[in-house]
């Protein structure tokens, strides 16, 4: 098979203006992993664009097929006679939504054993198929999993983000100037990164929207993870989750406030993250000290989605006496959500952190590489910064020694600035308009309203 580097995501204009393309930055990675592994799986959240993705890999190879398991016909066949429906393709089988025929992984996986060569089957799935036992227990070891988001800021804007990368080089990039304002940073986070209701203009449009997906993602999309007795109410339990949005989870107030049992709020936990409407961030430590809290943050994994559930506007976050503070879970989660897509297709394997430990020291995020390298970054929702802002990230910094590349303090202000040894401030928007990045041309950018 042969593929061009990218391939893109459709996207309609609104008013009636032309249909456009979008290029997502995951796509070279799924071609590398086709190209040695025998089964890829492209998944991540409803309605993020993964069969649009990869119908575009399938389009590019004359010998693939693309089915799908939400045809219910197909679904059937899938189930009577997997065998059958797996074998006797010339080329590249891609499924869409694999997840709903769950026995189709073992006849997967007989496939592959007797023919392992690269690239022969292309998988979505909207569920962490891990998370469904029978593809864990027979595709282990057979099959790469890649998660596509919501689309990010560099996708909107057509720019090939890399700031991850460039910060754990030490490319921090003072003295960059942009201009957006807090305002803009707010109509950006409260319109998120689905593509349908990012072109819907009309925020009461939106709500609609995020209000339907919750309902069908609940309904739907859990029944193929596991079986539970009150999933009429893992809406509320949303709502509940989202007005904790980036704090530290406690558990035994969430049941309290759900009225469910506690045992039965972790088991929900765990099949709402499977589902990716939310992903938690574990507390971070490297035996600095044995004070450190263990509990994660829960993170809406959209942060349109956020917003909705809290029911916040730019228009009511941008104003101080209606905000109260409203607005920094909102920017916070806007950029967890930012690097998270960006780890797709860094160059380093990396994961993401908090960290807080007992005597009150708190850093918002920890980027850490396998090799040990550590960014530190603290997300501020005020245009100005001061020396004070950096005191946690100093305590780390020196904690840490020289695995500690460099803290940031992501602001919604305009310039990068250098605040003394590896720290600096830099505006939110470095994330996706660093000056590492690539850049394609602007008419293929779609900006948020």
């Amino acid at each position: 098979m042969r593929f061009c580097h990218r391939t893109t995501a459709f996207l309609p204009y609104s008013h009636g203006m032309a249909r456009s393309l979008l290029d997502r930055n995951l796509t070279p990675k799924v071609q590398e992993a086709l190209g040695d592994t025998r089964v890829v799986s492209v998944v991540g959240p409803r309605q993020a664009g993964k069969t649009t993705l990869v119908k575009q890999l399938q389009r590019r190879d004359p010998d693939a097929t693309f089915v799908t398991l939400d045809d219910d016909p197909v679904r059937e066949a899938a189930k009577q006679d997997p065998r059958a429906f797996v074998e006797g393709r010339p080329g590249m089988l891609v499924i869409d939504e694999v997840q709903r025929a769950p026995d189709l992984m073992l006849a997967i996986k007989a496939s592959v054993d007797r023919d392992p060569r690269p690239g022969r089957f292309l998988l979505t799935g909207s569920t962490n198929l891990f998370a469904v036992r029978q593809i864990a227990d027979f595709l282990a070891g057979r099959m790469e999993s890649l998660q596509l988001h919501p689309l990010s800021q560099g996708e909107i804007e057509g720019r090939q983000e890399r700031f991850i990368d460039a910060v754990l080089e030490g490319e921090v990039g003072i003295g960059m100037r942009v201009d957006l304002s807090k305002r803009d940073y707010l109509n950006r986070a409260c319109a998120g990164g689905f593509p349908e209701p990012l072109l819907r203009t009309a925020r009461q449009r939106r709500q609609r929207w995020f209000t339907s997906y919750v309902r069908e993602v609940t309904a739907r999309e859990v029944r193929d993870v596991a079986e539970l007795s009150r999933i009429g109410e893992l809406p509320r339990l949303m709502r509940l989750i989202g007005a904790r949005h980036t704090s530290v989870l406690n558990v035994a107030d969430l049941a309290r406030d759900a009225r469910m049992p506690e045992r039965t709020v972790h088991r929900y936990l765990d099949v709402l993250e499977a589902v990716f409407l939310i992903q938690r961030l574990p507390a971070w430590a490297a035996n600095l000290t044995s004070r450190e809290a263990r509990q994660s943050k829960v993170i809406i994994v959209d942060s349109g989605l956020a917003a909705h559930l809290r029911g916040a506007s730019p228009e009511a976050l941008v104003r101080p006496e209606v905000a109260r503070g409203a607005d920094g879970p909102i920017l916070e989660g806007f950029v967890v959500g930012e690097l998270t897509r960006q780890i797709g297709w860094s160059d380093s394997s990396l994961s993401l952190h908090h960290y807080r430990d007992r005597t009150g020291i708190e850093v918002d995020i920890v980027i850490e590489a396998y090799d040990g390298r550590v960014v530190a970054i603290e997300v501020k929702s005020a245009a100005t910064v001061a020396a004070d802002d950096f005191q946690h990230l100093a305590l780390l910094r020196d904690r840490l020694g020289v695995r500690f590349r460099t803290g940031l303090v992501l602001y919604a202000g305009e310039h990068g600035l250098s605040f003394g040894e590896r720290l600096a401030a830099l505006p939110i928007a470095a994330l996706w308009r660093h000056p590492s990045q690539e850049r394609v041309p602007a008419t293929r950018a779609v900006r948020p309203r």
